[in-house]
């Protein structure tokens, strides 16, 4: 095995790594987009009272522990305004954009998920050949 091939392997490997960590830090950017999404349209509808059908259907100690409509209204945070809507487009708009981006990463990663296969495949002495980040460890 050549010196050459044990770097372009290390390169294919690098980038596959690279693309894996993208791969995760836009996962973690488009489940927060979805979450605040959730919270806007949450925030719009507003809670629906709990325990208003149930009250002789619960038993009294269960009954007294149901949160006020009020207390339930301020984990959404404020009151609803026509601003949700343009917040709840902006974030839809992102997370659109996100999802292209997340498929172009996806796409890209898949691709050198091949190319490090097919660069094994043809030299497959080399998945046992050093990998120089861990050599210069020894």
């Amino acid at each position: 095995m050549t010196t050459q091939h044990v770097l372009d392997v290390h390169a294919l490997r690098l980038d596959h790594r690279a693309l894996r960590a993208e791969r995760s830090r836009v996962g973690w950017w488009r489940r927060l987009v979805r979450a605040r999404l959730d919270l806007l349209v949450a925030r719009a509808v507003g809670p629906q009272p709990l325990g208003e059908e149930l009250t002789f259907q619960l038993p009294l100690d269960v009954g007294l522990d149901v949160p006020r409509p009020d207390e339930l209204e301020a984990v959404l945070g404020g009151h609803r305004s026509g601003t949700h809507l343009d917040q709840l487009t902006a974030l839809r708009a992102l997370d659109s954009r996100l999802v292209r981006y997340q498929d172009g990463v996806d796409a890209a990663l898949a691709a050198a998920t091949e190319r490090l296969i097919g660069h094994l495949a043809g030299q497959p002495d080399a998945v046992l050949g050093p990998v120089p980040e861990h050599e210069s460890r020894n």
